[in-house]
């Protein structure tokens, strides 16, 4: 299991998921602008992650000024970095209901390490607890399709989705993970494979586009995927390509699956349609490792997620348990 994110107590060490599976790097946060800045360029990327990662970047604002001016702007600066994974939002709310009170004192700095400390551990936790209740509801053995990257690297450690693939691999009923590339960052194709391959979980790599193939063929009985957001109504945002798949895994009558502590429900959302999509560089389209695979001046759309309906989805796997449609994660 992967340790990318590492606490040292004056400075935040992140590995480096942009140059993954070639070097393994780490970069060094000292501020929350630096944080931000590892956040918004996908240095760390997961929604459980970044929740995390910014929970430390309050610490690091703190150690710079415990001011309430200094700790509410760092507050805006990490919100502002990704818009639509919430778990940065409760990291950011979490922090602020914690230690907006002792702000101006020295017990500011060391509360808030407290804090960002038991998060970390907290959501290493709910993803084991996700495993394993992910892994009851898959009877039998299981050839499993995920799309991006949702393991150790996504979150503090062991992976949502892939934290029941984990699982699985455990109780030797695991037949293979197929990893979709996932384009165009490659979190499939760079991430989950590496981890995979550090793991010795049996493992294949395939395009994005062969998803009904698979099924058809039936080389996959089941889908595992995780979120970055999730609607009360159980709406949730994911990937760019999820719902494809969410689509072609209905029509064969096969499980799909979304795995997501409960950091990742927003709400405060009715459905869907209010979850903000982050509109992601051109470049990132156009180039793989800055090399460019498209003519000059060429038009490129490229949205980070879509939106799943909660009616293509067959369970909602939480650390607390196993949630099947009508969802109703209202307050």
């Amino acid at each position: 299991m992967v340790d990318a994110i590492l606490w040292r107590g004056t400075h935040l060490d992140l590995l480096d998921q942009r140059i993954l599976p070639f070097e393994e790097q780490f970069i060094h946060c000292h501020t929350a602008q630096d944080t931000a800045t590892a956040i918004r360029d996908m240095v760390v990327r997961g929604a459980p992650a970044i929740g995390v990662t910014a929970a430390y970047g309050m610490v690091l604002a703190l150690k710079q000024n415990h001011g309430e001016a200094s700790f509410r702007h760092a507050c805006e600066v990490l919100a502002a970095s990704r818009p639509t994974a919430v778990n940065l939002f409760d990291a950011i709310e979490l922090m602020q209901r914690e230690v907006t009170p002792l702000l101006g004192t020295d017990q500011a700095i060391d509360h808030a390490e407290q804090v960002a400390l038991k998060y970390h551990r907290d959501d290493l936790e709910k993803n084991k607890a996700i495993g394993r209740h992910g892994a009851s509801f898959l009877s039998g053995p299981r050839r499993v399709l995920t799309h991006c990257n949702t393991g150790s690297l996504a979150t503090a450690g062991w992976g949502t989705a892939l934290g029941i693939v984990r699982q699985l691999h455990a109780e030797h009923r695991l037949v293979e993970v197929v990893a979709d590339e996932t384009r165009p960052y490659l979190q499939g194709a760079r991430l989950t494979v590496w981890e995979c391959a550090k793991d010795g979980i049996p493992h294949r790599l395939v395009t994005d586009g062969m998803g009904g193939y698979l099924m058809t063929h039936k080389m996959v009985d089941c889908v595992i995927v995780g979120a970055d957001r999730i609607a009360a109504n159980g709406d949730a945002a994911n990937k760019i390509g999820t719902f494809m798949l969410a689509m072609a895994a209905k029509h064969h009558g096969i499980p799909f699956v979304v795995a997501a502590p409960t950091t990742t429900i927003d709400r405060n959302t009715p459905d869907g349609s209010g979850i903000p999509i982050e509109q992601r560089p051109e470049k990132e389209v156009t180039h793989a490792r800055n090399e460019q695979l498209t003519c000059d001046r060429t038009l490129v759309y490229n949205p980070a997620f879509d939106v799943t309906p909660a009616s293509l989805i067959s369970a909602i796997v939480t650390e607390d348990g196993v949630h099947q449609y009508p969802y109703r994660f209202g307050g």
